[in-house]
């Protein structure tokens, strides 16, 4: 759908994906807290090679041009049919919105979505989202636009909420991320005491992963994420294979100092999952990735240590042991053998994704690890029927456990 300014064309050739890789590399050259994606992390979206979700689902990209010929907006549609028929009406998405200041050309890139999305039988859109994981290039920046983002974890400017807002999308969920500053802050004296209490009972033990044993921190990794998770509402158990693969993903990044596992006689009960953040070493690649950024991104982490932030990608505390101090542990036992020490090269840690719809995760972060809120996302609704009721996202819920 075209407006009288501006002219829609579907991504279908290279040059096509180039101008749409390329115009944010414009539209944010002045910007010195964006950073540039790796061209390879978007184009693997929607390659339907390396994309699972295009077993049952479908994506297209639009440029937007003016009337000189000049690409001055973006997005992408898509929807995968389990996750669409999940919700009370079929949900599809929008992502990788990016546009100048003008609310025609924001709804005309809206309304592409929208039609495109309707003629496969969708009847709302979230956005802006990511044609795979929520735990990249997911929801819209709202709060923290002076902070640099997080590797993979959108960045946009202000005025993107009016172009949403005013075209008629509503908050379905807020993403806050936290930031523990090594530092400045510390532990409070309730955190420090559960922790120290804890820890005087011989039973619990806390260790940094052992590179040379992947596969076994891995299933101590599933065990816990099936204990810690499977208690919420539509949270799927995570099989073996996947596990490993998560491992083997971020193995090339691994900082031992920074995943941390909790035991209790023995059994895994809590984990800390972080990496460096790469976001402080690729924004100089300007969105290249061959195998010489390869080389320098692997000499900047390993050999120069130049990254000064740490990405908490996930963290959980088996059931039967909430409320313990495991959490407030952990992060003693990181604080006293790591972070004071002469080893550790980090300045901060950032914990991502925590959904206002899950305020024990909140809970958790604010008053046991102790961390400060200063970033913040929403994840957007358009319902097609405006006259149907919008609700928000739903409260993550504890199943209730069998009598």
């Amino acid at each position: 759908m075209n407006s009288t300014k501006y002219t829609l064309k579907e991504v279908v050739t290279a040059r096509d994906e180039r101008e749409f890789l390329d115009l944010p590399k414009r539209l944010y050259k002045d910007n010195r807290n964006w950073v540039c994606p790796l061209d390879n992390d978007i184009k693997a979206v929607f390659d339907n090679s390396k994309n699972e979700l295009f077993a049952d689902g479908e994506a297209i990209r639009w440029i937007a041009l003016n009337g000189e010929g000049e690409v001055v907006g973006r997005i992408a549609a898509f929807y995968d049919k389990e996750h669409a028929y999940s919700y009370e009406q079929p949900t599809g998405g929008c992502g990788f919105f990016e546009a100048i200041d003008d609310q025609e050309l924001a709804n005309t890139l809206f309304d592409a979505a929208r039609m495109w999305l309707a003629s496969r039988g969708m009847e709302a859109m979230d956005g802006p989202v990511n044609f795979g994981s929520r735990d990249s290039w997911w929801g819209l920046l709202v709060q923290g636009y002076e902070f640099q983002p997080l590797y993979a974890n959108p960045y946009n400017p202000p005025y993107y909420k009016e172009l949403f807002e005013n075209y008629g999308f509503q908050n379905y969920f807020n993403q806050n991320t936290y930031i523990w500053r090594v530092y400045d802050d510390n532990l409070n004296d309730i955190a420090l005491e559960k922790a120290k209490r804890l820890m005087s009972n011989p039973g619990y033990h806390i260790e940094s992963i052992n590179m040379r044993e992947l596969d076994e921190a891995a299933e101590n990794f599933r065990l816990i994420y099936n204990k810690a998770w499977a208690l919420f509402t539509g949270v799927k158990p995570m099989a073996k294979e996947d596990a490993q693969a998560m491992l083997q993903k971020i193995k090339p990044i691994i900082d031992p100092d920074l995943i941390y596992f909790a035991y209790y006689n023995e059994e895994p009960i809590g984990f800390f999952i972080m990496v460096p953040d790469l976001n402080r070493v690729i924004g100089k690649f300007n969105g290249k990735f061959g195998i010489i950024n390869q080389l320098r991104l692997m000499w900047d982490l390993k050999v120069r240590r130049s990254c000064d932030r740490v990405f908490g990608i996930i963290f959980g505390i088996t059931p039967e042991y909430h409320g313990k101090g495991v959490e407030s542990a952990i992060m003693r036992h990181i604080l006293e053998n790591y972070v004071r020490s002469d080893r550790n090269h980090y300045k901060t840690f950032e914990f991502a994704w925590i959904g206002d719809f899950n305020p024990v995760m909140n809970r958790m972060i604010e008053h046991y690890v102790c961390a400060t809120r200063h970033k913040m996302h929403t994840t957007y609704r358009y319902l097609f029927d405006r006259t149907k009721e919008f609700k928000r996202c739903p409260r993550m819920g504890v199943k209730r456990r069998e009598e």
